[in-house]
């Protein structure tokens, strides 16, 4: 099935971009390729939007977009501020540069509100990100998928309005993509 179908499972499995990260590894000596890869392009967004948490699952790295990186979102928004923007186009910038990778989009709200209403709210920021992303160069063939969680998978409690407001964010999940993988493969053998 390959990385691609891994990383689906995976986040089928696990039900976010971990999931997914840990569901495409290669393993291996193409996976430390990859990964030593993936250690570059980690810390060029971590220097790109220092706000961002970025850390490394797997062989991939989940980006949280929230409200310490700019790029979080109003009450029943969808709308990118020019915060965002500046942020968006930072990690636009990197992603072109990194141009073997495949991008997950999740997009996530608070729990005030009906859960249906926050489910396609939460679809509208990522596809939001996802747009602003492409405007900015990134390939359309990199996004692997776009997918609204809602109120699921919350960060912090939702009993107060710093919480609420830190769970209305965007995660972006970075896997290698086929032709990565299978130059690592090349590579390692």
């Amino acid at each position: 099935m390959g990385a691609a179908g891994g990383a689906l499972i995976g986040g089928l499995i696990g039900g976010d971009i971990g999931g997914a990260l840990i569901g495409a590894a290669i393993g291996g000596a193409a996976g430390g390729l990859i990964g030593n890869h993936m250690d570059k392009q980690a810390k060029a967004i971590q220097e790109a939007v220092p706000g961002a948490e970025v850390k490394r699952v797997g062989e991939g790295i989940q980006v949280v977009f929230d409200d310490k990186s700019g790029v979080n979102f109003a009450l029943n928004s969808a709308d990118l501020t020019d915060a965002a923007k500046s942020n968006l186009n930072a990690i636009a910038e990197v992603f072109v540069e990194f141009p073997d990778t495949d991008l997950m989009i999740e997009g996530y709200t608070d729990d005030t509100g009906d859960e249906k209403y926050n489910l396609q709210l939460s679809e509208k920021r990522a596809i939001s990100v996802e747009s602003y992303l492409k405007s900015q160069g990134v390939a359309n063939a990199r996004i692997a998928s776009v997918k609204g969680y809602g109120e699921a998978n919350p960060r912090f409690p939702n009993d107060t309005k710093e919480g609420q407001s830190k769970n209305r964010r965007v995660e972006i999940g970075i896997a290698a993509n086929e032709k990565a993988i299978q130059e690592a493969k090349a590579q390692a053998n």
